[in-house]
């Protein structure tokens, strides 16, 4: 699936080789200084749970075919036409009834050797672990159904969009999250699950965020989290080393369990005051205080990918493509 993307501003970062890495600060709230926080992770799924994209599986085999997807992706990259209208494109090609598409999905698809693994740790820490996707929900589900088993499935919230998928697969509709030209609000899903935790959290602190992604088009949701993960070698990646975004980089899933162990332990000292304060990334806050939808950051100006403007905020870039439009026009005329 093509997916939106929305660059992030400078975080606070540290380096060893030239390479970010997380870098945290100690909590501001002294009262809080002793509790111990709720972790929540939230994951993509396309190239980060599994290897591959469970839409240009389905779409190279059951729809518009592989070159023809690979136009409609570079419509979305120039700015031609918008994330959603493509993807309506793309799954509105398919013509093959669920459970036959299912079964190219099951013999393609291979999931991260860890991902099991790290999943049963979250269930066992009483970590909430959640998929974000821009992809269908009842497809997602599916697949983890069958390759973790139903009732482990089940312990994973799927946040995507919903689908309508006619009897005889001749008509497949997403429906959408939210009515924006991206369809799913990744930013705005992790913002309510943070909301409605620290509601929850009768101690009153906030709860910690992890994400983990693969792709430029994970920046949505990645920027509102405290601890970013990126699959080594791949575009997010070199975005968060282009940018100088601060991230820690994973081959599996257990990179990011040994990872995560490491937070709950330091947090577990802190509370016994036996160590330093608990860690904090301030990227997070400082991301959503530059995602203004009144302008469009310099340091994302400046950069020569439309695909990234385009999708920081499809409004403010369709505004400018409009002007640059007319401006041609006139010079015609």
């Amino acid at each position: 699936m093509p997916a939106a993307i929305t660059p992030p501003a400078t975080p606070h970062v540290t380096k060893e080789l030239s390479v970010p890495k997380t870098s945290y600060l100690p909590t501001q709230n002294p009262e809080l200084a002793h509790k111990k926080r709720k972790i929540i992770c939230f994951s993509d799924f396309d190239g980060t749970i599994f290897m591959q994209d469970t839409g240009h599986v389905l779409f190279d085999a059951h729809g518009c075919g592989s070159a023809r997807r690979e136009i409609l992706d570079e419509q979305i990259k120039t700015g031609e036409r918008s994330f959603r209208e493509v993807s309506e494109e793309m799954w509105g090609s398919l013509n093959v009834p669920f459970e036959d598409g299912f079964e190219v999905m099951q013999s393609t698809l291979e999931i991260d050797p860890d991902f099991q693994a790290f999943h049963k740790f979250c269930i066992d820490n009483n970590i909430p672990f959640n998929v974000i996707s821009a992809g269908l929900k009842p497809i997602l589900r599916r697949v983890l159904d069958t390759f973790l088993g139903e009732e482990e499935s089940g312990h994973i919230e799927i946040v995507a969009n919903e689908a309508e998928i006619s009897a005889d697969g001749s008509e497949w509709k997403p429906v959408w999250r939210h009515d924006t030209e991206l369809g799913h609000d990744k930013a705005l899903s992790v913002q309510e699950a943070r909301a409605e935790a620290q509601l929850k959290a009768e101690d009153g602190t906030i709860p910690l965020i992890v994400f983990i992604g693969d792709g430029v088009s994970d920046l949505p949701a990645a920027r509102e989290a405290d601890v970013l993960f990126a699959r080594r070698g791949l575009r997010l990646e070199e975005y968060c080393i282009e940018h100088k975004i601060a991230y820690i980089p994973f081959d599996t899933f257990a990179d990011i369990e040994r990872e995560v162990k490491s937070i709950m332990e330091e947090d577990e000292r802190k509370t016994k005051g036996l160590g330093k304060p608990a860690r904090f990334n301030p990227r997070a806050n400082l991301w959503r205080r530059v995602s203004s939808q009144q302008a469009v950051p310099m340091y994302v100006a400046a950069t020569p990918s439309k695909e990234e403007k385009m999708f920081l905020w499809p409004n403010a870039f369709s505004e400018l493509k409009v002007k640059e439009d007319r401006i041609v026009e006139s010079v015609a005329a």
